[in-house]
């Protein structure tokens, strides 16, 4: 992929600068491929809980552990690519994770055998978790500072493009099937939800190779000619030069990044990457990925019909989407930290409703719950606010900030910490999700997450750093 350069460039309000705009969009936009497989796999085994207990027998811990299996693969590959990418490239990761989610997802959508089915997921996780970590850290790596923040929120427009698009693919398959355990073509529906992952997976693994390498790891890499040219791509020749000079002069002259990096000898890790790591698994704790990966279940426990809760996850994607864009706009004016506040306020406000809702929820003899109107509504009107709340401000403003908040210096091993930590997270959330439900009741798996959101706002005002406008090379550990 060739863009213009010099005197064709697009100014921006970054002071003289003159960058390349249409260039940078174009290589966003391939780079966030990789949270649009991440959205649409969160999305995709949604819709297919019926169909994987009926393949595999599974039970209510079987379950958790078989979609969860994913975010299990997600930490590890989260924890390992931002140490490859400081060895071999940023895009040379990419492109190894794009292979493996399409193995994986055509294995998913073939396999009867349920220990082939968790390791595919397992891979395709790894894949996932590379490409979570290594969309903000390239596109944070290639982006002026002054629109860093919405190319960066690009990603989590990419993740709910990808959860809505599936939701849809799986609604309009359930509904040619007639369900979810229905057959089309001689596959089960469900099967066909896990098979549609493997065309954005092409997708992304072809672009990827139209996309140049990273600028700042040429140059960690001791290649300044081949930096150089990058820069020239995005920047105009003397910006470029500038640009150059001030990423050599952020790496340490003898030292190359190592994990050491990021350790402290009193506190194990540096302030940063624990301030990283609260972000990272504070995104989870306040529950999340339960309207992601659980929402069809959750609204057919609340006793509505499986079209219906497929309706209402399609209506949350809408949702997201619009609530992200809001953030798009805004991020690079208010800052991420004023965001992180307005969002954890809002969560702990619509969670706090959600748990009412739930608590006076009645079961009938085959266990079905069922909420009365009043608290029917409150609990659909607080999800959705809930959602809006959480991509207006946790959910991009969480990956543009380990993108873009450590040093150029530690920043693949710190990103390795903070994205293991947050798929640990996310799979302790999804994994206990069915079980809590199960032993204190929706209301009171929601009631934990309500205390995570409301923690979440003293702990942001205590430790998060404002970093809108600056520099990467002015990072500080």
């Amino acid at each position: 992929m060739a863009g213009p350069t010099g005197g064709l460039s697009e100014p921006t309000s970054a002071g003289m600068d003159r960058v390349n705009l249409g260039f940078i969009i174009a290589i966003v936009a391939v780079a966030t491929i990789g949270g649009l497989l991440f959205g649409y796999d969160s999305g995709a085994v949604n819709g297919t809980q019926a169909g994987l207990q009926a393949a595999f027998n599974l039970d209510a811990t079987g379950l958790g552990f078989t979609v969860g299996s994913l975010l299990i693969g997600c930490a590890v590959g989260a924890f390992f690519a931002g140490r490859l990418a400081d060895m071999v490239g940023r895009r040379t990761v990419m492109i190894m994770a794009a292979v493996l989610f399409l193995i994986g997802a055509l294995i998913q959508g073939f396999t009867d055998v349920h220990a082939l089915f968790v390791a595919a997921r397992f891979a395709g996780g790894m894949a996932v978790g590379a490409a979570s970590v290594l969309s903000p850290l390239y596109i944070s790596e290639v982006a002026p500072a002054n629109i860093r923040g919405r190319m960066s929120t690009v990603q989590q427009v990419m993740i709910i493009t990808g959860l809505t698009a599936a939701f849809l693919v799986n609604y309009f398959l359930a509904q040619s099937a007639g369900s979810s355990l229905g057959e089309i073509a001689g596959a089960s529906a469900w099967r066909w939800m896990y098979l549609a992952q493997a065309v954005p997976a092409a997708v992304f693994l072809g672009a990827l190779f139209l996309i140049p390498e990273s600028p700042r790891y040429l140059v960690m890499r001791g290649k300044d000619e081949a930096a150089r040219t990058v820069l020239n791509k995005l920047f105009d020749a003397e910006a470029a030069d500038r640009k150059l000079g001030e990423i050599k002069a952020s790496f340490d002259k003898g030292h190359k990044p190592s994990f050491a990096d990021v350790m402290s000898k009193k506190t194990l890790f540096r302030p940063i990457v624990w301030a990283g790591i609260m972000l990272a698994t504070f995104q989870q704790f306040v529950g999340i990925n339960i309207i992601f990966y659980y929402g069809e279940t959750l609204w057919r426990l609340a006793g509505v019909s499986e079209e219906v809760a497929l309706e209402r996850n399609i209506l949350s994607g809408a949702v997201s989407i619009a609530a992200v864009l809001v953030a798009l706009a805004v991020i690079d004016k208010v800052g991420r930290k004023p965001l992180l506040l307005i969002g954890s306020t809002g969560m702990a406000v619509t969670l706090a409703a959600m748990t009412w809702a739930f608590s006076g929820a009645s079961a009938d003899a085959a266990g079905n719950l069922a909420l009365s109107d009043t608290a029917g509504l409150t609990a659909l009107v607080a999800a959705n606010l809930y959602v809006i709340f959480f991509n207006f401000s946790w959910g991009p403003v969480m990956w543009v900030m380990l993108g873009e908040m450590f040093p150029n210096q530690m920043r693949g091993s710190a990103l390795a910490v903070a994205g293991l930590a947050q798929w640990g997270a996310n799979y302790l959330v999804v994994q206990s999700f069915p079980a809590l439900a199960d032993g204190i009741g929706l209301a009171g798996t929601y009631a934990l997450y309500t205390a995570s959101a409301v923690i979440s706002i003293f702990l942001v005002r205590s430790f998060i750093q404002e970093t809108k406008g600056k520099e990467l090379e002015d990072m500080q550990g």
